[in-house]
């Protein structure tokens, strides 16, 4: 396994997502780890790890248990974006105890529609025919909002050519993992830890409005929006997505 470990204080796990290495996280690595030690995974077949036989979120959560406890903390802050979202309610749900708070970057704790479900199905065929970072490049434009479209393409093109290279096997992995993948909508109600939500107002693979359904859920939630936001909020507005990490960490100290 690799991650990278920068800075000094309270402790934040940053889990990327579909299609991406740790370095999707840059621009919050650098903002963050003036005032917080900032650890970001390569899960398992991404960036610099190797592929495992399990990428199930279950098998992810255990990951990210290892690290920390390879770091010997006791506890941290775990934000998931997208994919890495999911893993991040199964490690609030297998390990509640290793947390001081969680976060879903534009991500959900709904399960797959049926209708999500076939698309997969039909991305993991694509993949087997054309190969991983072709099917990556067709779908990425889909990743971000109309605005940066318009306003940002060099934004667009330059995370394209930044791409890790992705193996087949590794991609179908993912996407098998995410159809698989439990509903943990309960989780909600259920914990008592702060659970941070960062929403895209123009996001087209995670439903505004079911998320903002979640996020009333918990017994202490914060709910920051990017309104010129799709998939990819790290990016397309990462100053006020630094703005909404940092000010959740401040408020759980």
């Amino acid at each position: 396994m690799s991650y990278g470990v920068e800075g000094v204080g309270q402790p934040v796990v940053l889990l990327h997502g579909f299609g991406e290495d740790s370095s999707v996280w840059e621009n919050q690595v650098d903002y963050l780890r003036h005032n917080y030690q900032v650890i970001v995974p390569d899960i398992p077949g991404s960036g610099k790890s190797e592929l495992t036989d399990d990428v199930s979120m279950e098998g992810i959560a255990g990951v990210v248990k290892q690290i920390i406890e390879a770091e010997e903390l006791d506890a941290v802050v775990l934000i998931g974006h997208s994919m890495g979202g999911y893993a991040t309610m199964a490690f609030a749900e297998q390990y509640p105890h290793m947390l001081d708070g969680f976060g879903l970057f534009h991500s959900t704790a709904a399960a797959d529609t049926e209708e999500k479900k076939e698309a997969r199905r039909k991305g993991i065929a694509f993949i087997e025919k054309n190969g991983a970072n072709e099917f990556l490049e067709t779908t990425i434009p889909n990743l971000f909002a109309d605005t940066t479209k318009e306003k940002k393409p060099e934004l667009i093109k330059a995370f394209t050519a930044s791409l890790p290279k992705f193996s087949r096997p590794a991609l179908k992995a993912y996407y098998e993992a995410m159809i698989a993948r439990p509903e943990r909508i309960d989780l909600f109600s259920k914990t008592d830890l702060p659970v941070l939500f960062i929403i895209g107002e123009q996001d087209n693979l995670i439903s505004f409005e079911d998320v903002l359904k979640q996020s009333s859920m918990p017994r202490v939630s914060y709910i920051h929006v990017l309104h010129h936001s799709g998939h990819m909020g790290m990016l397309e507005e990462p100053a006020k997505a630094n703005a909404a990490i940092e000010e959740f960490l401040m408020e759980l100290k």
